[in-house]
């Protein structure tokens, strides 16, 4: 640890800026792993893990210099998983009721607690994880963890609660299907039963456990995570976890107080004051504690799992309550019903929701060769009122990796994609570890198939060990390819948190030169974005084989808004920096010569 403190430079923490954020979605567990065995189903001994160690100082200024503001830590909270830690205290967890042999971290056994495996030492895991807050901060970087306020782990166990916390079900009253002060819903005079397995699965691919017996103790039985009200869910519920219960009466009516008409133009104070004086439901007050444990340790956001399946209305109080605390938490929520988008950024005080129905689903088709271009700036303009806070994406745990084959099977075929999805609005962009040196997903691990790294299992992730290249993160094992695309990422998310423009204006230009420019077409998009300081042209090819060569129109109105007189310009090329070109100002138009390469993106400023 020392010998690497020595050779890094360590920086301040960024400074608060009007600038693009930049989040890097790490799984915890996998990034520090060496181990290349990758046995199907293997134990921790045989794939290894990695720790929170493993993010050296190296390792995080590497992570910093990629162009990186914010880490999301995925699969911090102590969740259910299949490793003995009773020396520790912890109850082993029932392989009937756990997904893979690592667990989902999405079923939290312990919400005060870490995963012991990422600690070298599991009695100090709290220490190890507060002594990574602290590197990630000295890094210039600021932290995020997930809390997943939908479901529990059936297992849930709470060993270190702060003085006066129960823990959730404790105080129910288990002779209720509902009661507004229960955690969880029940199917009184009902026992739980393990689901029927399917597809030839068996817990930990069939071997023998002394918990595996098809049966898991739970009486009565509880509602199921995904909603299910059966005491036996089927396979492809989430049977694994129980459903938390804000205060939402099995008919779905509210026994709770709506916000009054006009809550969705007013701030998170007022927000905080309105639920000041109210009967809330014990469920929103155990994750409100949970949250603010985890603001007072160190965290500086949080990444909100499945937040549509919780009412708006926990939100308002929630986020409110998180800002009052500290007003520049970054907070995070998956939300993918585009109806339910602006409810849950203006009455549920979210920052951020994931673009996942419009901006990332439209990117996808494109990628495949089917989707067109046109639907892009279609989507935006729809956008325009949130586009801030739609977070946008091409990879994350639970979407396929862009190299694997049922995605585009080249993680080249990105690149225009990636242009986009980080220049086209002022929203943050996140990136998913691997994504940056084309990781495909390509191990069965266990529970679960290839095409998206494993979260259930143990497993090594191949062209990010490459980078990692034994804890060097020096990229030294990656081949030449993996080296440029890692290249290209490192520009391109640099060049966006430092930009002006990328937080000002944005306005398209591609309808106006498929009416007025021969030879663009629906495989092209350009669009310029703007600030006072600096003006933008971005255009970017999405075929993998066409070249495309053609005088790029600025419309009139554009060249209007930037108050750009009838001369010559120079152009500065900020992606590659090799291109040399100029726009010419002639009648109030604007035109300049463009050539693309096949996958080819330009981002061009303005010399004035």
């Amino acid at each position: 640890m020392l010998a690497c403190e020595q050779k890094v430079n360590k920086k301040p923490v960024l400074p608060e800026m009007k600038k693009k954020a930049v989040v890097y979605q790490v799984f915890t567990r996998l990034f520090g792993n060496t181990n290349t065995t990758n046995k199907l189903w293997g134990t921790i001994e045989e794939n290894g893990v990695g720790k929170f160690s493993d993010f050296t100082p190296l390792a995080l200024n590497e992570i910093r210099d990629l162009g990186v503001t914010h880490v999301w830590y995925t699969g911090v909270p102590h969740h259910a998983l299949i490793n003995d830690y009773t020396d520790y205290g912890i109850s082993n967890d029932d392989p009937d009721v756990v997904k893979g042999r690592a667990g989902s971290p999405y079923a939290v056994k312990d919400y005060y607690n870490v995963n012991p495996d990422l600690a070298d030492d599991p009695s100090k895991r709290l220490d190890e994880f507060k002594a990574l807050i602290q590197r990630t901060h000295e890094a210039g970087m600021k932290v995020i963890i997930d809390i997943v306020p939908n479901h529990v782990a059936r297992s849930y166990e709470g060993l270190t609660n702060p003085n006066g916390i129960s823990d959730f079900g404790a105080k129910d009253d288990v002779n209720k299907e509902y009661d507004v002060n229960n955690n969880f819903y029940y199917i009184p005079g009902t026992k739980f039963k393990v689901p029927q397995w399917e597809e030839a699965y068996l817990p930990l691919g069939g071997e023998n456990n002394a918990l595996t017996d098809h049966k898991f103790k739970e009486s009565p039985a509880k509602w199921t995570g995904n909603g299910s009200r059966l005491a036996q869910p089927h396979f492809n519920d989430w049977y694994e976890t129980v459903k938390v219960n804000y205060g939402v009466r099995p008919d779905g009516t509210k026994d709770f107080e709506e916000l009054p008409e006009g809550y969705d133009a007013k701030d998170n104070k007022a927000h905080f004051e309105f639920w000041s004086d109210k009967a809330i439901p014990d469920s929103w007050n155990k994750f409100r504690d949970i949250a603010l444990y985890w603001l007072n340790f160190g965290v500086d956001g949080f990444r909100f799992d499945m937040a549509e399946m919780v009412p708006v209305e926990f939100w308002s109080y929630l986020n409110s309550n998180i800002k009052m605390k500290n007003h520049d938490a970054f907070l995070l929520a998956e939300v993918y019903n585009p109806e339910l988008y602006r409810d849950y950024i203006r009455k549920g005080k979210m920052d951020y929701l994931y673009d996942k129905v419009e901006l990332y689903d439209s990117i996808k088709h494109i990628m495949k060769g089917y989707g067109w271009t046109d639907h892009i700036p279609v989507v935006q303009k729809g956008m325009a009122d949130i586009e801030h806070h739609m977070l946008h994406f091409l990879e994350n745990h639970d979407e396929q990796r862009i190299a694997s084959p049922d995605f585009v099977g080249d993680a080249t075929l990105a690149k225009p994609a990636m242009v986009v999805s980080a220049t086209i609005s002022t929203s943050p962009t996140m990136i998913y570890f691997g994504q940056e040196v084309g990781e495909p997903g390509a191990e069965d691990a266990g529970f679960g198939k290839p095409t998206r790294t494993s979260i259930f299992d143990y497993v090594g992730v191949p062209h990010h060990q490459r980078w990692m290249n034994n804890k060097k993160f020096d990229g030294g094992r990656l081949s030449d390819d993996e080296k440029k695309l890692r290249g290209f990422y490192k520009r391109l998310l640099n060049f966006t948190i430092k930009s002006e423009a990328l937080m000002g204006e944005y306005e398209e230009i591609h309808f106006y030169n498929k009416d007025h420019t021969e030879s663009y077409d629906h495989r092209v998009l350009s669009y310029v974005r703007w600030s006072d300081n600096e003006k933008l042209i971005i255009v970017s090819n999405f075929d993998a084989h066409k070249n495309y060569e053609f005088e790029l129109k600025i419309p009139e109105q554009v060249i209007a808004k930037w108050n750009l007189p009838n001369e010559e310009f120079s152009l500065k090329e900020e992606l590659y920096g090799q291109v040399k070109t100029t726009l010419l100002v002639k009648n109030g138009q604007g035109k300049m010569d463009v050539k693309l390469a096949p996958l080819e993106s330009y981002i061009f400023s303005i010399e004035e």
